[in-house]
């Protein structure tokens, strides 16, 4: 099973329209997609129609069960979308909690990993939404992740933000003596304005190799596919958000993925 990690410090990137985005293409194709939301205010499961106040479980009692990890307990708190393929491990507010009530134990880091590797004969691949803090939940998130992908919206402000995000994974590689693979995927990019472009221009010159060599536009579907509770790619197959997206994945099937720090 693949376990890609959708991330970046900074909110309204498009970080949760891009995990519903591939894992909709992805599904299209035919491969098991489980969707993981690390996100406290659960914007994933409720783009998908999945309440995460009205689930019996979520992420947070795999958390809480940490010491009986295993396939069985995971499965019981994976839940069905609307859509066939697609499966979700649901976030919760009370994972807002978890810095505070678990963070500073042992071994924490790396429970999410355990989790996954517990049913990696389920899926194909694994998405994993984070949130835009740096903390136990991001940390687990980039430790089970076999490639990151970092969207950032194509103005300065979220240039800044991708700074950060890049510097964490260089810290936390450093701690962990290891060097994370990651794509960088411009988002919201708009060709009529000049500030777009300019942030393009930068993005090139400072991320060169690990920029993806296109854009995902501007494109009003993936809100209304929001309110619909699809993906864009079953709510409007044949936008132009759905076709970037529809790059963006043969992108990082056809052979990104060769660095990966895990096989």
């Amino acid at each position: 099973m693949k376990v890609w990690t959708i991330a970046n410090q900074k909110g309204g990137v498009g970080k949760t329209t891009t995990v519903a985005s591939l894992a909709g293409t992805l599904a299209k194709r035919g491969l098991r997609v489980l969707m993981v939301d690390t996100d406290p205010h659960a914007s994933l499961g409720y783009y998908l129609g999945v309440d995460s106040e009205e689930v019996e479980g979520s992420l947070y009692n795999v958390f809480l069960a940490h010491k009986q990890l295993n396939a069985s307990v995971v499965k019981q708190h994976i839940v069905p979308t609307s859509v066939e393929g697609i499966a979700l491990l649901p976030s919760t507010m009370a994972l807002a909690t978890l810095d505070r009530s678990l963070g500073h134990q042992e071994g924490m880091g790396l429970i999410l990993k355990k989790a996954l590797a517990s049913v990696e004969n389920e899926y194909d691949i694994a998405l994993i939404d984070c949130p835009p803090v740096l903390g136990v939940l991001m940390v687990n998130a980039l430790a089970a992740s076999q490639h990151i992908i970092v969207p950032v919206q194509t103005e300065f402000l979220a240039i800044k933000g991708l700074d950060r995000m890049i510097k964490t994974m260089i810290l936390m590689g450093r701690s962990k003596k290891t060097k994370y693979s990651y794509t960088v995927v411009p988002t919201m990019y708009d060709r009529r304005t000049k500030a777009s472009s300019s942030a393009l221009q930068h993005l090139g010159e400072e991320y060169g190799d690990h920029l993806w060599p296109d854009v995902v536009p501007v494109d009003t579907k993936f809100r209304d596919a929001s309110l619909a509770h699809l993906p864009a790619s079953h709510y409007a197959p044949h936008s132009r958000g759905v076709k970037a997206y529809e790059r963006l994945l043969d992108y990082l099937l056809a052979g990104v993925l060769s660095h990966d720090k895990l096989s």
